[in-house]
């Protein structure tokens, strides 16, 4: 049974996070203390350097070579069940699509575990349980963010395809003159610099019978990424005048009786050939240049070399039984202290400066909580079940799963413009009743 010691434990380690982020949130809208300007230079160092720091002294803590199997093999499950059913509902239904199952993903398995996790859970189960809260954020980190950032790219590659390509494919020559911001989306598949135009050269060779009329056609990508060339080809057996959706392979076989299909006695033609090779370049074209712009991101990232320096340090540390020198663990724990309560100041200056709290309506945001805190800690419950996780433990890995939405997310929402209204009430007004939800889930796992 929970206590009212335990439950006022709990308040202690959750009020001042929220009294940091209604202080940012009133020194904006009612005091008006900031700027936007100044508003956006606090959480450009929280970003920098505060959350990093933060994670690299949370990591570099850990013990990696006893982490618990059983929570991460628990957590992985989960996450991949919840991709499962969300792409499958994409591909096989007619209401399904990429990209609510992008935002539903984020929704239901990325909770903000290191800012509120960590203090919340060591209040809850003891300072014991802050290994497992970290090892969280090491797999949310280094391999749930980083395949959030490539589904992002491969929607925008899709959307470049169909928007850019197929809709000035008629013109001969397509200038895309968006450049590719260092931070923004996929603008250009072929990762060009900014003030430079990718040209799309149309080439419309001799058929000679075949079904497949090249329209877009070009053969490489020059060395340094400035030039990337795409294959797209017009097939005869459909009745619109955009490019054909479907695969070179599923035209051909719809139309098996025309000439492109090798005859009885007759080789194919060298145009046939070559649609063949195009079409199966292209793809792994696309996903180089996807899995290239996945990378750039990630380098430019400072919680990526949070993650993997404090990992890296963790190993060492741990083998060889060695501490870091006072002078960097004083610099580092200085700015790490303050990461905390930086990133909830920066929330509450992110609410301040929103036209409104529900920004994506009611409708969207009953749903959105449901996904959240219902959903998400549901699926958690039966695989932590499942694995065999069961006392504290168990309790614990659910618990964290009905955490707020994580920050992170929403800004590869808001970067890649895909339901940022959703995500922005998520975060804000999932952080307005995380304490109540969390509080109950740890009364009810108590009872």
């Amino acid at each position: 049974m929970i206590s009212l010691s335990d439950l006022y434990c709990v308040l202690t380690a959750v009020v001042p996070l929220y009294v940091t982020m209604l202080l940012a949130y009133f020194s904006v809208k009612w005091w008006k203390i900031f700027t936007p300007d100044q508003c956006a230079g606090i959480n450009r160092f929280v970003a920098i350097f505060a959350v990093p720091l933060l994670s690299f002294e949370f990591i570099s803590r850990i013990n990696p070579y006893k982490m618990d199997l059983l929570f991460i093999a628990a957590d992985t499950i989960s996450k991949l069940v919840i991709l499962f059913v969300l792409f499958s509902w994409a591909k096989f239904s007619k209401r399904g699509s990429l990209d609510w199952a992008i935002t539903l993903f984020s929704l239901s398995t990325l909770p903000n575990t290191l800012v509120m996790g960590i203090p919340l859970l060591k209040s809850m189960y003891g300072d014991d349980k802050e290994a497992i809260m970290i090892q969280a954020v090491v797999l949310q980190c280094v391999v749930w963010y980083t395949l959030m950032l490539f589904l992002f790219e491969y929607r925008a590659a899709r959307i470049l395809i169909h928007h850019k390509f197929i809709n000035g494919i008629t013109t001969g020559t397509i200038n895309t003159e968006r450049n590719m911001d260092n931070q923004g989306g996929l603008q250009k598949l072929g990762g060009g610099r900014g003030g430079e135009d990718e040209n799309f050269n149309k080439v419309v060779p001799d058929s000679r019978g075949t079904t497949f009329n090249p329209i877009v056609a070009a053969a490489a990508a020059e060395e340094d990424g400035k030039e990337f060339h795409l294959f797209i080809w017009r097939c005869r057996c459909c009745s619109s005048e955009g490019v054909c959706e479907q695969s070179v392979q599923a035209c051909h076989k719809e139309e098996g009786k025309n000439s492109t299909k090798k005859k009885d006695g007759e080789e194919e033609t060298p145009d046939a050939i070559k649609v063949t090779e195009y079409s199966s370049s292209i793809s792994s074209q696309i996903l180089r240049q996807i899995l290239k712009i996945v990378w750039f991101k990630l380098v430019r990232n400072p919680n990526s070399y949070a993650s993997i320096l404090g990992l890296s340090w963790a190993l060492a540390s741990c083998w060889w039984g060695i501490k870091k020198p006072q002078i960097m663990e004083n610099s580092v724990t200085i700015l790490s202290k303050a990461g905390l309560g930086m990133a909830m100041f920066s929330l509450g200056l992110f609410m301040a400066l929103q036209p409104r709290i529900i920004a994506c309506g009611k409708r969207l945001t009953a749903y959105g909580m449901l996904v959240r805190f219902v959903a998400g800690p549901a699926v958690m419950a039966v695989a932590s079940i499942g694995v065999g996780l069961r006392g504290t433990i168990l309790k614990v890995s659910i618990v964290q799963a009905a955490l707020p939405q994580g920050i992170v997310p929403f800004v590869f929402a808001r970067e890649y413009n895909l339901h940022p209204d959703m995500l922005s009430t998520a975060v804000i007004f999932g952080m307005i009743v995380s304490l109540p939800i969390t509080v109950l889930y740890y009364i009810l796992l108590g009872l």
